[in-house]
């Protein structure tokens, strides 16, 4: 065993701490969608709300976790080692850059918002715009807890970042129920229903403010604990926050891409979805053609995107964010010999997890989206586009998840420009394959095959240019031991078929039976794929 192994053993340790909470909160998080598709279904409200909230998670994503993130990690770990104050300094410094940002983008953004409202629009997009409005400000929150979070992560301290989102479902869960009662939804008429939906919306959308609050305070008894202290007086012009700015600028152009890909998807989307107010057909290029999406197109594809994120937050994105710190240490040393094992053992671990997840949700679909959303105003034909979508989603999962460590990787040599420049190449990708697939009989699941093929290319030419650029990281026993994985998928879906066709498989469309369906398939597959990786000798632990 290598020097490495404990320091292996750490990050797995310490993924599987955030695997646990993110597990926790994801499971809520299925409560949480639960009770949207029981209250709203897939309508108008239900799409404006989450185009609306997609807004504060996008800058989220674009600097919480990622530009200034990306960046800063790396620096921050190298000068813990070198000098605490100095470290000390540079956070406190970092913070108060980010808080400028935000407070400026949330300005700005509101401004913006308010002169739309006076322009003549759709009924269903002046909703996204009141939405959007109540809710810009949460960008300085959730992107403050992300930014924090990483601080806290350097200090080996994952469990409380982890659990940050479990008090957003919370709060989502507690208001739409509560609200529900108090506004008689349940029993509302048909005419009635959609303003009551609309208030709650509102109700909802004021209390993620809340748990925005709430989240940032959660944080601040463990940053005090590791040293950190906010100061309005820290200087932020230092040479550490410039070089910081500087690494920055080509991931915050690559998350700028990556998230306008997801603007571009959710435009397309609402572009290509027939409105109340709209005629049979759109009419673009010259042509006429009838409306490849219905109504409630947006909300059923974040649920479908919801059901695969489920193995991502829980696998890939925990052991992604556990193993950063450490690579981003090891990259600094002149011998990267750490480094390479660490991040072949970390893609190893990704596939191992990645390949089971894709096939395994395909196979669990029907029975998990019956189960968690086909009720109230969810209704069977939304069950079958929702299903649809998620096997498209559900196919990119292993190439999403080998993606979140190959980023890091880059990020951890100070390569930020490689990632920018395969985010433009997926989102070319994506946008070609997808607008195309809307007008045939895929409709609104054509946006997930998009998503598929973009995925799939960005996370196999990553990985060819990283294994040149680290001086090997072993690819022939990578692909050898994914060989061995493929094979074990197979068996595993093979077993969950063959389980389905016995006299005593649960038959019927009842909540308590798709819960046995789910049951029955996740053991099956789960011991069948277990067992024929066993028998093949698939490596799993650090050479």
């Amino acid at each position: 065993m290598s020097q490495s192994a404990p320091a292996s053993r750490s990050y797995v340790s310490h993924a599987k701490v955030i695997s646990a909470l993110t597990l926790l909160s994801r499971i809520l998080g299925m409560a949480r969608e639960s009770v949207v598709a029981r209250y709203f279904g897939a309508g108008v409200v239900s799409d404006a709300f989450t185009v609306a909230f997609k807004v504060p998670n996008l800058f989220r994503k674009l600097l919480g976790e990622g530009a200034l993130s990306a960046a800063f990690i790396p620096l921050y770990a190298q000068a813990i080692k070198n000098d605490p104050d100095e470290a000390q300094r540079f956070a406190a410094a970092s913070v108060n850059l980010l808080g400028m940002i935000l407070l400026g983008i949330t300005a700005v953004g509101e401004v913006i918002l308010w002169a739309a409202t006076l322009t003549p629009m759709r009924p269903e997009s002046l909703l996204v715009v009141r939405f959007t409005q109540i809710m810009l400000p949460y960008v300085l929150m959730i992107c403050g807890t992300a930014f924090l979070g990483g601080i806290l992560q350097v200090h080996k301290r994952f469990a409380l970042p982890a659990f940050a989102p479990v008090l957003l479902n919370i709060i989502h869960i507690g208001v739409i129920i509560t609200g529900a009662r108090i506004l008689m939804l349940a029993r509302a008429s048909e005419n009635a229903k959609i303003a009551l939906q609309i208030r709650l919306a509102y109700w909802l959308a004021g209390f993620v403010l809340v748990a925005g609050v709430m989240q940032i305070g959660m944080l601040m008894p463990a940053l005090k604990a590791v040293g950190y202290r906010w100061s309005l007086r820290a200087k932020i012009w230092t040479p550490p926050v410039k070089k910081m700015l500087l690494l920055s600028i080509p991931v915050a152009l690559s998350a700028a891409v990556l998230q306008l890909s997801v603007l571009v998807d959710t435009g397309i989307t609402v572009w290509l979805t027939r409105g109340v107010d709209t005629g049979q057909r759109i009419h673009m290029l010259g042509l006429s053609l009838p409306y490849p999406m219905a109504m409630g197109a947006v909300a059923r594809l974040n649920w479908a995107q919801f059901l695969y994120q489920f193995p991502l937050g829980i696998f890939a994105i925990a052991l992604a964010t556990a193993i950063f710190p450490g690579l981003a240490a090891d990259a600094a040393d002149l011998d990267r010999a750490k480094f390479r094992a660490a991040l072949r053992h970390g893609i190893r671990l990704t596939l191992l997890e990645g390949f089971p997840a894709s096939v395994g949700l395909i196979v669990v679909r029907y029975p998990a989206i019956r189960l968690l959303f086909q009720h109230g105003s969810f209704t069977a034909a939304d069950t079958q586009w929702v299903a649809l979508s998620t096997v498209f989603y559900a196919a990119a999962i292993w190439a999403f998840s080998l993606q979140q460590i190959l980023n890091r990787a880059y990020y951890s040599m100070h390569d930020t420009m490689a990632p920018l420049m395969l985010s433009i190449v997926t989102i070319v990708v994506n946008t070609v394959v997808e607008v195309p697939l809307a007008f045939t009989r895929l409709g609104e699941a054509g946006m997930a095959c998009g998503t598929l093929a973009s995925f799939a290319v960005q996370a196999i030419v990553m990985l060819i240019m990283l294994d040149r650029k680290a001086g090997g990281i072993g690819l022939r026993g990578i692909a050898k031991d994914a060989g061995k994985m493929l094979v074990a998928c197979a068996v595993m879906g093979m077993a969950c078929f063959g389980v389905t066709l016995l006299p005593h498989y649960p038959q019927g469309m009842r909540m308590i039976v798709s819960a046995e369906q789910l049951v029955i398939l996740m053991v099956t597959g789960g011991a069948a794929y277990g067992l024929t990786c066993l028998l093949l000798g698939v490596k799993w632990s650090q050479d």
